[in-house]
């Protein structure tokens, strides 16, 4: 693996959401959790809205744009934080690991959902690394479940080789470039077929349902594809099903497994509660994976309230699969500063045993507390 390859190390947040300034150091693989409302997605989002203003030409030299095919978050009255003052202005800064830097500082008036670019364009090599580039996935929370039929997009897909942030263009993806072999071998599945893309797939997804084979029949004329699921189990083959048909965690996860499996090294993954639908098994798989991308060069940033993933990412800790100095954790929770409700970030560290140092109330730890209730006689 080429060590070389720049990652986001830290990224400075200013007069943003819930934020006054908070600095957020970044690993290779960056895990946010914490309970609800408390910032996580704040991290996450300031990142989409560089990549969008990027998409949509107002940076490097114009401004912020707060609306976008990425995320949508109002008007600049939505987005600053609530204690700035009307001479403070929002801002973002960006250190990464060969030491290049970039900052950016907007001025706002409260009802548009352009802010203008007050700071110097920053220099415009900044915007060839992966943040801005087609080695990029983001698959938010509330993703493209089964459908009878999904979108194909030369554009979104052939050209730039994206899932989309729902992944709905992710089963014409894979009907795209199902057959070319993956970049990253550390996340091969010992049971895959072979190491192309579909049959990879096709081997991560038997950890969330056995038996599992996808199949996608192309329907050009309207530029729409069926997602099929086919089941064996030893010598028995099913028909192929919908997905509408089967359960909806196999559908909703794909798009998380295809990013993770297709990245190149170097590329950067943001995830959003990869989680959802998923048996505890398959959480915890799912770190696994998460973990194996991750010490093959791909900049993993995941968001998650699931203690199942974590506990995968430990357990690779533990086989060795990856360097727990590759591994940042961030634990966010209210704090109290001057008479004002503030977010703190507890940052745990995680060892070659898998073990966390230490526990912040609500890490995690509920049930440990209920256990030990259930284990108190009455």
């Amino acid at each position: 693996m080429n060590e070389e390859l720049p990652i986001i190390q830290q990224l400075r947040l200013i007069n943003f959401k819930c934020f006054d300034d908070q600095t957020i150091r970044f690993g290779k693989l960056t895990f946010l959790s914490g309970l609800n409302g408390m910032g996580k997605s704040t991290v996450l989002q300031s990142l989409l809205l560089l990549r969008q203003s990027y998409e949509q030409e107002f940076l490097p030299n114009k401004g912020l744009a707060l609306n976008g095919e990425l995320i949508r978050l109002g008007t600049a009255r939505d987005v600053l934080f609530e204690g700035a003052t009307d001479e403070e202005h929002l801002g973002f800064e960006i250190e990464l690991s060969d030491e290049s830097y970039a900052g950016w500082r907007f001025d706002y008036e409260r009802q548009t959902d352009v802010l203008s670019l007050i700071s110097e364009p920053v220099d415009i090599n900044l915007f060839h690394t992966k943040l801005f580039s087609d080695e990029f996935q983001y698959i938010e929370a509330e993703r493209t479940g089964p459908r009878r039929s999904f979108e194909m997009s030369n554009y979104k897909v052939q050209e730039h080789h994206q899932l989309g942030s729902k992944g709905e263009y992710s089963p014409y993806f894979l009907s795209v470039f199902g057959e070319e072999k993956i970049a990253n071998e550390n996340v091969a599945h010992p049971q895959a077929a072979s190491l192309k893309i579909k049959d990879q797939l096709e081997g991560w997804m038997q950890e969330i349902r056995s038996g599992t084979r996808i199949h996608f029949h192309e329907y050009p004329g309207m530029d729409l594809l069926s997602l099929n699921f086919s089941f064996f189990h030893e010598n028995l083959v099913s028909s192929e099903f919908r997905s509408t048909n089967v359960g909806f965690g196999i559908t909703y996860t794909l798009p998380v497994i295809l990013a993770l499996i297709s990245a190149k090294e170097g590329s950067l993954i943001l995830l959003e509660n990869p989680e959802a639908h998923l048996h505890p098994r398959g959480q915890a798989k799912l770190g696994e994976l998460i973990a194996l991308a991750s010490s093959g060069g791909v900049q993993v940033v995941v968001e998650t309230h699931s203690d199942h993933v974590l506990n995968g990412i430990r357990v690779a800790a533990y086989e060795n699969k990856i360097s727990p100095k590759d591994i940042v954790l961030h634990f966010f929770e209210n704090a109290a500063k001057d008479d004002e409700i503030l977010i703190d970030i507890v940052s745990p560290q995680i060892d070659h045993n898998g073990r966390i140092d230490r526990w912040p109330t609500g890490f995690f730890d509920v049930w440990d507390d209920y256990l030990e209730k259930l284990l108190t006689p009455r």
